[in-house]
């Protein structure tokens, strides 16, 4: 008898197992979307108000307004394809103040892009927050994602129409 007759058995046994493996984390990854940060999918903005209104334009939004009469409403912005993937945000406006931005894709193909994007989207958030507009500064190491995140903005208030 041979004794090298069952490995290439057990040998496709272990691979059947790993590709099942990675069938099984590509199907995990494709079940949030491609390029899709599951964890800031599920961050949406607080709002304390009772009626609706929605927006209609290049981008889609829906949101709530308090009785005194200041219409607090979420926007969403194109998605901004960059070179590294997509960026998408959500823009809180109460009235025609911008009080939140929130970002729905950022690219995430490589750790680096997470790491970049750890430190540079607080950095762009704040920016449109403090300038209330899209005319925000690009972020060293991070410029293709701040472009896009300026672009996403701005089509966020081009569709709210402010």
């Amino acid at each position: 008898m041979n004794e090298n007759a069952g490995r290439p058995y057990r040998a496709r046994l272990g691979f059947a197992a790993l590709l099942g493996t990675v069938v099984l984390v590509v199907g995990a990854k494709s079940a949030t979307g491609i390029g899709a940060h599951p964890s800031t999918l599920a961050v949406t903005p607080a709002t304390t108000s009772t009626s609706t209104s929605t927006s209609t334009g290049t981008g889609s939004g829906t949101g709530t307004g308090s009785t005194s009469g200041t219409t607090t409403r979420t926007v969403t912005g194109d998605a901004v394809h960059t070179r590294y993937g997509l960026v998408q945000v959500q823009v809180v406006l109460t009235g025609s103040r911008i009080t939140d931005v929130v970002a729905v894709q950022l690219p995430d193909r490589e750790r680096r892009d997470r790491e970049i994007n750890d430190q540079a989207v607080p950095l762009l958030r704040q920016e449109v927050l403090d300038v209330q507009s899209a005319q925000i500064d690009v972020v060293s190491g991070a410029s293709y994602t701040s472009q896009g995140y300026a672009q996403s903005v701005q089509s966020a208030l081009d569709a709210a129409g402010v």
